[in-house]
């Protein structure tokens, strides 16, 4: 469905295979506005009684290209994670070199290996307190690492941990 705030767009890349892509027509200018919209992910997430991680891809300019949320216990694949749901609803682009993640948590290895395979250039993490991943490993192999340790983040990504410890420990490959 095509919302209010997307418009169709055929990029240069894309016009060989006829692919039409939707570009957010509203600029998201600071990492704190990239961030609210992984927020928003995650609380849905939440909602759905879910992994409350979300994640957003946004390219140079601040479009949104995707968004999406854990949804390893919603819909029973484990390899629906935060940022792999945001860069599968973000379709194939040319480069991701220019490309900015916005996480609501510290990739895991996983949705850290997917930030290196793709080279993705920046990304935001809203919580590293609760959980640290693979973010210096990426940091090191180019990508810019931006950390906000936003409170209400931390807040309730650790009270969901704290009553779902055994859901947390399969999330992040722990026995």
């Amino acid at each position: 469905m095509w919302s209010s705030e997307l418009m169709p767009v055929t990029r240069p890349s894309d016009q060989a295979c006829g692919k039409t892509t939707m570009t957010n027509k509203k600029i998201y200018a600071t990492d704190g506005e990239k961030l609210a919209v992984a927020k928003q992910e995650a609380l849905a997430g939440l909602a759905e009684g879910g992994i409350p991680i979300g994640a957003a891809l946004f390219d140079e300019d601040g479009h949104l290209l995707g968004k999406g949320r854990n949804k390893r216990v919603q819909e029973g694949n484990p390899a629906l994670h935060g940022e792999t749901s945001a860069f599968l609803a973000a379709g194939r682009q040319r480069s991701y070199r220019k490309v900015t993640l916005a996480t609501t948590l510290s990739p895991c290895w996983y949705c850290s290996g997917l930030v290196r395979q793709f080279r993705i250039g920046r990304v935001v993490v809203g919580d590293t307190a609760n959980f640290v991943g693979g973010q210096d490993w990426v940091a090191a192999h180019g990508a810019e690492v931006v950390t906000m340790d936003d409170p209400e983040l931390i807040g309730m990504m650790g009270t969901w941990i704290a009553g779902h410890g055994e859901l947390w420990n399969e999330d992040i490959g722990e026995e």
